[in-house]
């Protein structure tokens, strides 16, 4: 029995999938992307306040509160007018709640400004006024889960802990899992994933987390990924697979006009600017669909955002 010569072609499309395995492979650990990935950063990181060394560590928590699920060109004046009024922890504590509601305007999920408050409140009480370093000590805060603890620890004091928020994932999906977007929710595996990437330093861990961050709000975005400018973008994963489209579960979409939220937005932009206590009649005159209405205003005083009256009136918490 004789065999069947290899062609040409066959050892040609062998070499080139190895040659594709081969950046694939090194991305696995992290070597090889710490390096072209913190050059970038160093040379194209957007000059932002919280990252300047006087925000201090109360100011890079402020900015990831802030910066939940909006984008940096709106959370920027809030920033500087909070910052201004509120320096540090003990004034913010110092105010009632509903002042931290009225100064967030309109940057939306309000319940943020009222997190943040007792936030400060309780590094007012149980640690002197200073944002704690340990991160036991930020994820027992009032309105920190893993994520806002992580980001504090490495960007305010520069420690070694995987930070992982949406642009990040989406890099990680791409560079590493060859996938065009990561799951609807952080899933275990990415979590592995992040630590594995992880470099040992920590001076570089917190670079590294400042930049996949970056890389994944200017480059690495969701709808148009500038791949032509990426520094790894001869190591991506999704791209040596050949860019394959999402085959996943559907992607969340938010929508805004017409929904609870929108009624909410509206009631509060009344109450924020409200001297005094608004009457019922007033709120009325925001929507004029009656159900819908109340149900918006009933789940804000759930909330804690808004306060009830006698005689039909509400105003933001005072306490």
């Amino acid at each position: 029995m004789t065999s069947t010569p290899v062609t040409s072609s066959a050892t040609s499309d062998a070499a080139e999938t190895a040659s594709a395995a081969a950046p694939a492979a090194e991305a696995a650990d992290g070597t090889a992307l710490h390096g072209p990935v913190t050059d970038w950063f160093d040379e194209h990181a957007r000059d932002l306040p919280w990252r300047r060394p006087e925000a201090g560590a109360w100011g890079v928590m402020v900015s990831e509160f802030m910066l939940q699920q909006t984008p940096v060109s709106r959370v920027l004046p809030v920033y500087e007018q909070w910052l201004a009024r509120w320096p540090r922890p003990a004034d913010l504590a110092a105010e009632a709640p509903g002042e931290a509601v009225r100064a967030w305007g309109r940057l939306g999920y309000p319940r943020r400004a009222l997190r943040l408050h007792a936030a400060a409140s309780a590094i007012q009480e149980r640690h002197g006024g200073d944002v704690p370093r340990e991160h036991a000590q930020l994820l027992a805060l009032p309105g920190v889960g893993e994520y806002t603890a992580a980001a504090v620890a490495s960007f305010a004091y520069g420690q070694r802990h995987a930070v992982l928020d949406t642009n990040v994932r989406r890099v990680f999906a791409r560079a590493v899992a060859g996938r065009q977007f990561p799951p609807n929710a952080t899933t275990a595996a990415e979590r592995k994933l992040a630590r594995q990437l992880l470099p040992e330093d920590e001076k570089l861990a917190a670079r590294w987390a400042a930049a996949t961050m970056e890389l994944g709000a200017l480059l690495c975005t969701a709808r148009t990924p500038e791949c032509h400018r990426c520094p790894i973008a001869s190591r991506c994963a999704w791209r040596l697979a050949g860019s394959p489209a999402h085959d996943g579960p559907p992607r969340r979409t938010q929508t805004y006009a017409g929904t609870d939220r929108q009624v909410r937005g509206k009631l509060l932009a009344v109450l924020r600017e409200a001297v005094a206590p608004v009457p019922q009649q007033v709120l009325d005159a925001v929507w004029d669909e009656p159900v819908q209405r109340a149900r918006a205003l009933d789940g804000l005083v759930s909330d804690g955002l808004v306060e009830p009256l006698g005689g039909g009136r509400y105003r933001l918490p005072l306490s």
